[in-house]
C-alpha cells in the first residue's frame, strides 16, 4: 500500500487526487461543499488541495496551517520551476547573463607573410681615404 502512494506522488499530485476521490469520495464532500472549488484546486493548486483533504475532517486549526502553506509553497515551487527551466524557450530572453563589462573583441589575425628572398651578401664599402693634413 505504501508503494502505492508513493507511485501516485510521483506520477503527480492529480494522479493522487483523482485515485483518492474514486476511493474516498465522502471525504472529498466534506472538504468542499461545491464541486467547483475541488476542480479549481485540481486544475491550478493540487498540492494544496491534497492538503487541504488531508487535514480539513478535524478541522482547520494549529499546526494545518502549517501543512498547507508547505502545500501553497510546493504548488508556487512547481509552476514557479518549470517557468525556470524553460526560460530559453521565450523568445527575446537569454538563457546566460551578460557580462557586465564587455571585453573588445579580438584583432584579426595579420595575413600570412610570405617567406622573404635570401639577402645578397654585402659588399664591402670602399673606406674614404683620409688626409692628414
Amino acid at each position: 500500500m505504501c508503494c502505492f502512494f508513493t507511485s501516485l506522488l510521483l506520477l503527480g499530485p492529480r494522479a493522487a487526487i483523482l485515485v483518492w476521490w474514486l476511493i474516498n469520495p465522502i471525504r472529498w464532500q466534506l472538504a468542499f461543499t461545491n464541486f467547483i472549488w475541488g476542480f479549481l484546486g485540481f486544475i491550478f493548486l493540487p498540492w494544496t488541495t491534497l492538503m487541504y483533504v488531508l487535514v480539513f475532517p478535524g478541522g482547520i486549526v494549529g499546526f494545518d496551517w502549517v501543512w498547507l502553506g508547505l502545500g501553497v509553497l510546493t504548488d508556487i515551487g512547481t509552476h514557479v520551476g518549470g517557468g525556470y527551466t524553460n526560460r530559453h524557450r521565450i523568445p527575446g530572453v537569454s538563457s546566460t547573463p551578460e557580462p557586465v563589462a564587455k571585453t573588445p573583441p579580438p584583432a584579426a589575425p595579420a595575413a600570412p607573410v610570405a617567406p622573404a628572398a635570401p639577402a645578397a651578401p654585402e659588399e664591402p664599402t670602399p673606406e674614404e681615404p683620409t688626409t692628414e693634413e
